[in-house]
């Protein structure tokens, strides 16, 4: 399987995606045609591939046949994809080509409508939501407010630097630790540091 993908991304994609480059920058139409069919086979086959995988994957040499599937579009001596293109592809393309433009549009259509029914739905569930988490949030914030008083918020300085600014910490810190002398005590110090 690892052989498989790895092969498939070299030779199915990197290959002819460089090939393209090259015609797209030459501007020969003919290189470019070539490329537009391979691409457009190679797409149809991504998409069976999705389905064929579920179902055959158990299948002996599934993987070495779709390996030999996509060197067998690139060759340009068995030029499958050009093969494909123009015996399948463009001959149902072209009969087709007005339902299923026809239903394009209407998925189109259809899709834009979903995304704004959805869009809308989406916007009034969120709105609802914010006023309902606020109308919540505002009465239990007012209530928590009115439950602090001053000496609350003290006390929670140790638990949030925020609460109380650190100036205050400060004075009522060294207030506790170093009582500041009555004013007849240092007068009394002060005369006897005098004499």
């Amino acid at each position: 399987y690892c052989l498989f993908v790895f092969s498939r991304l070299i030779f199915g994609t990197l290959y002819p995606a460089y090939y393209s480059y090259k015609a797209v920058k030459s501007k020969d139409i003919k290189e470019y045609v070539k490329w537009m069919m391979y691409w457009i086979i190679f797409a149809l086959f991504t998409t069976a591939e999705t389905f064929t995988d579920i179902f055959l994957c158990w299948f002996p040499f599934y993987y070495e046949l779709k390996i030999a599937f996509v060197a067998w579009l690139l060759s340009p001596y068995t030029k499958g994809s050009s093969l494909l293109y123009r015996k399948f592809v463009h001959p149902t393309l072209s009969s087709k080509e007005k339902e299923i433009d026809d239903c394009l549009i209407q998925a189109k259509d259809r899709s834009y409508d979903a995304l704004v029914h959805f869009g809308k739905r989406g916007l009034n569930v969120a709105a609802t939501a914010a006023v309902m988490a606020a109308s919540k949030g505002q009465g239990a914030l007012s209530e928590r407010l009115r439950s602090f008083s001053m000496q609350d918020l003290s006390s929670i300085r140790g638990d949030s630097s925020s609460a109380v600014p650190p100036s205050v910490t400060v004075r009522t810190s060294s207030k506790q630790s170093h009582p500041k002398p009555s004013r007849s005590a240092s007068e009394g110090t002060g005369s006897s540091g005098k004499c």
